[in-house]
């Protein structure tokens, strides 16, 4: 996946997307990214590769 959008840019879009999300739900220190990528899908309720597939279409918009 090629990466088009900044990680800011790409949490506006996804808290237009889905509204339940607050910035709460995007920290992550250093090497925890796996487990932020974890708590989005389950507040989501989407699986990682439904998650990966959201994030990776944020970049053709």
């Amino acid at each position: 996946m090629n990466i088009l959008r900044s990680w800011r840019e790409q949490k506006i879009m996804l808290k237009r997307i889905f509204p339940e999300l607050v910035d709460q739900d995007f920290d992550y220190q250093e090497g925890t990214r796996e487990s932020m990528l974890d708590r989005l899908s389950a507040k989501l309720v989407k699986t990682r590769p439904e998650l990966e597939a959201i994030l990776a279409d944020l970049q053709l918009f």
